[in-house]
Formats: structure tokens, C-alpha cells, sequence
């Protein structure tokens, strides 16, 4: 048995990604187990009742990848999340048809036995891990313990993560961001844009080359890109019309003062630089840049302006042009995405992701009926 040494996940390197250290963790376990062929973790999220891929690590090149499902549609993962319990499966080709699209998957790649443990932070479903085996029955008790480290170091990189999400959440629900946030800040607008920036980035991710891990950090850490409106004044956060040349000076310096809240947090909390802070940091300070160098506040441009911050800021352009605003009547979904296109056109927002909303007006509207917008 290896050292405790030896089991350092290597998350404190900015470059080593969630699906980095889950290949490591893979090796180790292939090393005193090779017959453990695939290790997954799929997401839970509450706010839409879905279940989706998010990192793994196996022998197939093609992946079981931007795939979702409601948890209430797999009656057995329902079910551990239910009882908190753990499951094997001897035998896959031995289960009563009909067999969901994840264990098609699994048998059409030979595997056959399987491991499944819910994650959980204190009461809070986040997930699943899945260890995988193409040798039937190989899941004893004998390797049932043997796997126990593993599954703790698989759940402490989720944690994480979340970690870093639930402390910058932190510094915009306190009680004086709280004040400051209950115009269009809403829980429901947050809700909105992270939905339909998730929608993007899943829609986008095979042609820019991004994963499971991409879009779901897209979609956690899209909700913190105003964290820096907890310093503008409520006369000009709350003003019911048009914004005055300083005023807008001033509601512009809320990228400047979330970059600096970000910095800062990191550097007392002591939280590691990993790329899922990367994508944090760059939701915040480039979600008001862009493609040609007309945004701010450091007129980023091309192919400096980081994929992330691009789908924010459509995501984010939408809602509010499909939302109510004491100073004008909400456009249209149609309309709102004519305005995107030509904007797109004239150079200023991706049109790889303006064409990825439009061409699913269905999750769109389906968005806005779950959280509170009708249009």
C-alpha cells in the first residue's frame, strides 16, 4: 500500500485541472487495481433537478460527455441519493431491460460491474462517483474497502470547488451586499443567466474544444460576475432611469472592485489558484469586454477575451433586455436576439454563441417559465 505521501492530489498547480487530478487519482487506483477501467463523477443540481457528466477518467476515447438527465427520471440513483447509500452491480447485462441511456452507454463499451457512492456536503446532494469494470463481480467487500480513499479524495476535489463558489457567494449575500443586490441582482435573474449561460457553453464546448468540467463552472461561477455591485451606491444601483455620465463612470468601476474582491479573498482565505478560479476570475473582470475592444474596463479583444466571459456576457445582455426595468418594457425573446445579432455582426459579441441561444428558443423558453419570466 502506497504512503500517505503518495496520495497529495496535486490540486495546488494552477494547471492541474478537476479532470487532470481525476486521471492521477485513476492511475493510483489502476496501479493496485487494474481492473477498475473508469472512474466518473456526475453533478447534481438542485435548482433544475439534473444530474449531469462532469469529470472523468477511462480507457474509450469517446466519452460519456455533455450529458444530462433528471435525477427523478433514474428511479436507482434516486433512490442512494434517498437513502444515502452506496451500490454494486455485479452484472449490467444481467439487469431487467429497459435500460437507461447510461448503462447503454457502459455495455456498449464492455463494462459490466459497477460502484456508485453519493457525494454529499453535510446534508447537500453534489453528486456521484461511478468506479467502472469490465471483469463482472469485481466489486467485493475486499475492494470496497480498499476504494474507501479514493472516494474521499474524489468528494475533497468536489469540495473545492465548491469551496471557492460558496466564499465568493459569501461576499455578495452578507448583509450589506444584500441591500445592494435586491434590484436586478434577484435570485431569479441569477437563476435566468446562469441557466442560459450553461445552455451556451454546452452548445459550444465541441467546437472550442471545452468539457463537462468547462461548462459546469460556467454555469456555478456565471452568478458571481456582479459581485463588485456590493460597493456602488444604492442612488446609483437602484436608479430608476437613465444613468448620468458619472453615474455610469461609477456603476462601471463594479468589474474593477469585484477583481479586486476576488484577489482578496483568495489571498486571506488562502485558496489555491486551480483553473476553475481562472474561470471565476475571468467571469468577473471580462464579462463587460468585447470581441472588438469597445467594453471595459481594459477593452480586451479577440482572442484575449476568454470564451467564458463571452457567453456571460450574452447570457447576461439577454436577460436584461428580456426583463422588466422600471424605465422600459421588456423586448421580446426574438427581439432581444435580433439585438444580439447585430451586435454580433458588428463585432462586439461572439456570434458562435448568440446562434447557440438562438437555436434553442425551446431551452430558452423554458428557462424563463421555470424561473419567473414568461416571455
Amino acid at each position: 500500500m502506497p504512503n500517505a505521501d503518495s496520495f497529495e492530489v496535486p490540486a495546488g498547480d494552477a494547471g492541474i485541472s478537476l479532470t487532470e487530478q481525476m486521471r492521477w487519482l485513476h492511475a493510483r487506483v489502476r496501479h493496485h487495481h487494474p481492473q477498475v477501467h473508469r472512474i466518473a463523477i456526475a453533478l447534481y443540481d438542485s435548482r433544475h433537478d439534473m444530474l449531469k457528466t462532469y469529470v472523468d477518467s477511462g480507457d474509450v476515447p469517446d466519452r460519456l460527455a455533455l450529458y444530462e438527465r433528471p435525477l427523478a427520471d433514474v428511479p436507482s440513483l434516486f433512490d442512494l441519493a434517498h437513502n444515502h447509500s452506496a451500490r454494486v452491480i455485479h452484472d449490467m447485462a444481467r439487469l431487467p431491460p429497459p435500460h437507461g441511456e447510461h448503462t447503454l452507454w457502459l455495455l456498449s463499451h464492455g463494462y459490466r460491474s459497477s460502484y456508485t457512492v453519493p457525494l454529499y456536503q453535510s446534508a447537500k446532494l453534489l453528486g456521484f462517483l461511478f468506479f467502472d469494470s469490465r471483469r463482472p463481480g469485481l466489486f467485493d467487500s475486499r475492494l470496497l474497502h480498499a476504494l474507501q480513499m479514493y472516494v474521499q479524495l474524489c468528494r475533497l476535489s468536489v469540495l473545492n470547488m465548491f469551496s471557492l463558489w460558496q466564499a465568493v457567494a459569501g461576499i455578495a449575500t452578507n448583509a450589506g451586499a444584500r441591500a445592494h443586490l435586491r434590484d436586478i441582482e434577484t435570485g431569479r435573474h441569477l437563476d435566468r443567466m446562469s441557466s442560459y449561460s450553461r445552455l451556451i457553453a454546452k452548445a459550444v464546448a465541441p467546437q472550442f474544444g471545452r468539457d463537462d468540467e468547462f461548462v459546469e463552472h460556467v454555469y456555478l461561477f456565471s452568478p458571481l460576475h456582479d459581485v463588485g455591485k456590493v460597493g456602488v451606491a444604492d442612488s446609483v444601483l437602484l436608479k430608476p432611469g437613465p444613468l448620468t455620465v458619472e453615474e455610469r463612470a461609477a456603476m462601471q468601476e463594479h468589474v474593477t472592485l469585484g477583481a479586486w474582491l476576488i484577489d482578496s479573498m483568495m489571498e486571506e482565505g488562502g485558496i489555491t489558484a486551480t483553473p476553475y478560479f481562472e474561470v471565476l476570475n475571468n467571469i468577473v473582470r471580462c464579462h463587460h469586454e468585447f470581441l472588438d475592444g469597445s467594453g471595459y474596463p481594459q477593452q480586451v479583444a479577440g482572442d484575449a477575451l476568454p470564451l467564458e466571459a463571452r457567453i456571460v456576457a450574452i447570457a447576461d445582455i439577454f436577460d436584461a433586455l428580456t426583463s422588466v426595468r422600471p424605465y422600459r418594457t421588456p423586448c421580446s425573446n426574438d427581439e432581444a436576439l435580433t439585438e444580439l445579432q447585430r451586435m454580433a455582426d458588428a463585432g462586439q459579441l461572439d456570434p458562435h454563441c448568440v446562434s447557440a441561444l438562438a437555436c434553442s428558443p425551446g431551452g430558452v423558453t423554458g428557462i424563463q417559465q421555470k424561473f419567473g419570466l414568461t416571455a
